[in-house]
């Protein structure tokens, strides 16, 4: 299914050069936002109470957020959870002071005003749990990260395979990177949105590397360039439709969904928009910068062994 037919091949190969260098700036600005700020990583992560609370008429939550703030709970995150009538209230660890504790004492700050307010759950995070949460992550990044550069090994060769990790890894620094700057929460959904673009992207990446190595084998007299520019032209409106759709969904969760699904869009969609830049305008250039070829995929018949001598 295509939207449209292109029928000249868009030289995209004669501004990789420039395309690299704005990803490179991009990618030092999100590692310089990384190290300088650093992420602000939820309770999830750095351990803390959670609790949910529900409301027989809709919750007022700018209400509630002065009540914790009344209460000395300033830092707590206040949110919708599900409907209207439900909120979630996450505490960051406070030292000296049990979970139980801390849920009493919100649970009563928010009776004081609303005796109809009841306690639907209480959880409670330690700083342990927490740190083994951001090692395991950084491992499943990791894990993924290599299996992605041995698939695409075996699949197509080892140029490929490094080309689209380093795209790939470049769309997931930049996601952090935004989150550091702009300091949004950290949590295990955002995560889980990381992972989910690292999948994503590479597979908009294949399916550009597979047109290319179609390519080779078919236009035996073209250049490297015309090659590749040839596969990101013909490949543009299957790009179009996929993300379109995909970006549709994710929009939904973005501005229907409520704050507990916000910052998992905003990362999905920070990845979708950088994954389409950087399969067509940051794998390719490098893939080609690497020296792929013909040669790569048909190997060279070898001649005929002379007749021996008698």
């Amino acid at each position: 299914m295509e939207l449209f037919k292109i029928k000249h091949d868009i030289p995209f190969m004669s501004y990789g050069r420039y395309t690299t260098a704005i990803s490179l700036v991009t990618f030092l600005f999100a590692v310089f936002f990384l190290a300088h700020k650093g992420l602000n990583f939820g309770v999830d992560f750095t351990g803390g109470t959670v609790m949910e609370v529900h409301y027989a008429q809709t919750a007022d939550l700018s209400k509630i957020r002065e009540q914790m703030a009344k209460a000395g709970l300033a830092e707590a995150q206040v949110q919708n959870f599900g409907s209207s009538h439900d909120v979630l209230i996450q505490v960051p660890l406070k030292e000296g002071v049990a979970g139980a504790k801390l849920s009493e004492q919100v649970l009563a700050t928010l009776k004081g005003v609303d005796a109809s307010v009841e306690m639907r759950r209480v959880e409670f995070v330690g700083p342990q749990v927490g740190k083994d949460l951001i090692n395991n992550g950084a491992m499943a990044l990791l894990l993924v990260s290599l299996g992605i550069i041995g698939y695409l090994w075996i699949r197509f060769e080892w140029k490929f395979g490094l080309s689209a990790i380093i795209a790939n890894l470049h769309d997931v620094v930049i996601i952090l990177g935004f989150f550091a700057f702009f300091q949004w929460e950290f949590s295990l959904s955002v995560l889980a949105a990381v992972l989910a673009v690292l999948g994503y992207s590479v597979n908009e990446s294949v399916v550009v590397f597979d047109r290319i190595r179609e390519n080779f084998r078919k236009m035996r007299k073209a250049e490297t360039t015309e090659i590749i520019d040839n596969a990101i032209t013909r490949t543009m409106s299957r790009t179009i439709i996929t993300h379109g759709c995909t970006q549709m969904m994710v929009g939904a969760m973005l501005f229907l969904g409520g704050e507990t699904l916000h910052y998992f869009a905003m990362a999905l969609t920070i990845g979708i928009l950088f994954s389409i830049y950087s399969s067509v305008l940051v794998a390719s250039p490098i893939l080609m910068w690497l020296g792929v070829s013909r040669e790569d995929f048909i190997k060279p018949v070898k001649a005929e062994a002379e007749e021996v001598l008698p």
